[in-house]
C-alpha cells in the first residue's frame, strides 16, 4: 500500500497507485480531500498533456501546489486521468 503524508497527515493511501517516472499516481477515492485546496496552478509536459495543482492544507499550514493531476491527459497518459501525484517535502512510502 502506498501512502502520502505531510505534515503529520495522511493525504493519500492506496494499493492501486499508477507508478509514472518515478511518481505514485494516487486514484481520485484514495485521497482525504480535507486537505486539499485547488490552485491556479498549471504546467505543461509534452507527452501527458496540462497539469493542474492543488495546494495541501494541514494543521494551519499551507504548502502550496504541492500535489498535480491530469484532469484531461493526452491519450498516451491515459491511466493517470485525475490521479495525483506529489512533492514538495509530501512523503510517499510504498
Amino acid at each position: 500500500m502506498a501512502k502520502a503524508t505531510w505534515n503529520g497527515a495522511t493525504i493519500a493511501e492506496s494499493d492501486a497507485t499508477v507508478v509514472v517516472e518515478g511518481n505514485h499516481y494516487f486514484p481520485p477515492d484514495s485521497l482525504h480531500r480535507e486537505h486539499l485546496a485547488q490552485a491556479a496552478t498549471t504546467t505543461f509536459c509534452p507527452w501527458k498533456g496540462t497539469a493542474s495543482y492543488y495546494d495541501l492544507v494541514v494543521g494551519g499550514q499551507t504548502k502550496a501546489s504541492a500535489a498535480w493531476y491530469y484532469p484531461e491527459p493526452s491519450e498516451a497518459a491515459a491511466t493517470i486521468k485525475d490521479h495525483v501525484a506529489f512533492h514538495g517535502g509530501v512523503v510517499v512510502e510504498g
